[in-house]
Parts: C-alpha cells; structure tokens; sequence
C-alpha cells in the first residue's frame, strides 16, 4: 500500500531524486539525451533547474534511499521567478507574448513525470492535489507549459495533432504559437477525415488530463530530436473552468 507524502524540493539530495526520476523516465525510457546529462550518475539535468521549484511525490512505503522513493516529479516556475531568470524555459520553443503581456499571474510547468509503476492510479490525484494548493497559495490564474508525444515522425502523429487543432485550440487571448523557425503545423488532416477514436487513443494521457480540465493547446508543434519527441504547448485559463471541471482540478480527478 503506497505511503504518499508531496512535498517541494529543498535539498540538493531532494533535486537529485528528482533529476533521478527524470533520467529513468526521460533518458532511459523515452530516449531522450540534453547538455547536462549525467549517464554516470543517472540525472538528467539543465540550466533551468536551479530556478524551478520542484515538487516531489514520495511513495515512503518503497524500501532504499531518497531517490528510490521518489515516484513523482513537477517543474514549476511562477512569473517572478521566470522574470528574474530573463525567460521561459518554454520559450525557446514556443512565442508566450501573448501571455507575458496579460498582466495575469502565470505558472510554467514541465518535466511532469510519474515513475512507471505508478501511472494511471491514485499517485497523479496526489500530485495535482499538491499543485492545487501550490497554485491557490500564489495566486496563479494561467498554467501552461510544453507537453510531448514520444518519437519525431509527424506523419505517424498527424491525427492526434489534427485532432487537438481542431478541437482544443486556445482562444487567441492565449493563443501560444511555436517559434517561426521551428513551426510545425498540426492541422495535417481535415476535422471530418479524421479516425476520432484512433487519434484521441493517441494523446499521452497528461495531454489528455488537461483537456478535461478544460485546457488548450497552442498553435504549431515543435519537434524535440534532442529528447526524441513532438512537443505542444498547452495552456489552462483558471477562470475559463466551470464549476465540474474546477472540482476535478481541486480534487486532482
């Protein structure tokens, strides 16, 4: 029986665990690879990590040290600390003027990922519960952040991005839209010849939880081959949620 506790990242040991889970999701599982990776000490590391928060879920039932209790990993970043750093970490893939200059409060999420054991269970109740509270203590009103699809070939993901163009496009007042130079158009397919079923099948199930919620997607693609994926950005409007999807965002299902 899982023994969950949340908790932010306070320690470089707490970091550590966290860049664990990444390396084995990240790296290992996902194929992936970046600057700052650490194969000897399995970590997968960047340049934004010592300005995020990270929230941490530890199951403290699992034997071993800290890093093989982590199951469970967020990256935050609220607008003031992105303001000191100078930037998004999403930035360099997707154009957040619109956002930036909303004067609303902003929370940037990434690097989400659940230890393989725990995933389609009660461990992402807990960790969006802990976000909930993250969220209400300051006051932020617009999350948004990149989310991937594993592997680069668009042409074998055409009907889950033709399929989020169609229906989950933001409202243009938070309407991202990937960089120039890296834009991949996701309208691949017309809305009416596209497999439904099939294409929704294809979403990765974090994708899916924040069209539930109620979120959005961006405009474009960007295609990650340094971590082997095809990224949107999607982007939740707190205030655009009714009142049964504000429950399942409080509640984390």
């Amino acid at each position: 029986m899982p023994k969950f506790e949340t908790r932010i990242a306070k320690t470089e040991e707490d970091l550590q665990a966290a860049q664990h889970l990444r390396y084995e999701v990240f790296i290992r599982e996902l194929g992936g690879t970046g600057e700052m990776v650490d194969h000897a000490a399995g970590l997968e590391r960047d340049r934004f990590d010592p300005h995020f928060d990270h929230l941490l879920l530890l199951d403290n039932a699992r034997p071993g040290a800290l890093r093989d209790r982590v199951v469970g990993v967020y990256r935050l970043l609220p607008d003031s600390r992105a303001a000191a750093l100078g930037q998004y970490y999403s930035e360099d893939e997707y154009d957040l003027s619109v956002l930036k200059s909303s004067g609303r409060r902003l929370l940037e999420l990434g690097r989400s990922c659940l230890h393989a054991d725990y995933r389609g269970g009660e461990a992402m109740v807990v960790m969006w519960q802990a976000l909930s509270a993250y969220i209400e203590e300051r006051g932020i009103e617009v999350l948004f952040g990149v989310a991937s699809f594993h592997g680069t070939d668009i042409d074998a993901l055409a009907g889950p991005l033709s399929l989020l163009h169609a229906r989950h496009l933001a409202p243009e007042d938070i309407r991202t839209r990937a960089q120039p130079a890296a834009f991949q158009p996701m309208d691949l397919i017309a809305e009416d010849q596209i497999d439904r079923v099939a294409a929704m099948r294809a979403v990765p199930a974090l994708i899916k939880g924040y069209l539930k919620l109620g979120g959005f997607v961006g405009e474009g693609a960007f295609v990650d081959h340094a971590f082997n994926t095809i990224d949107i950005c999607l982007v939740l409007d707190l205030s655009r949620l009714n009142e049964k999807q504000s429950r399942l965002y409080t509640r984390g299902g």
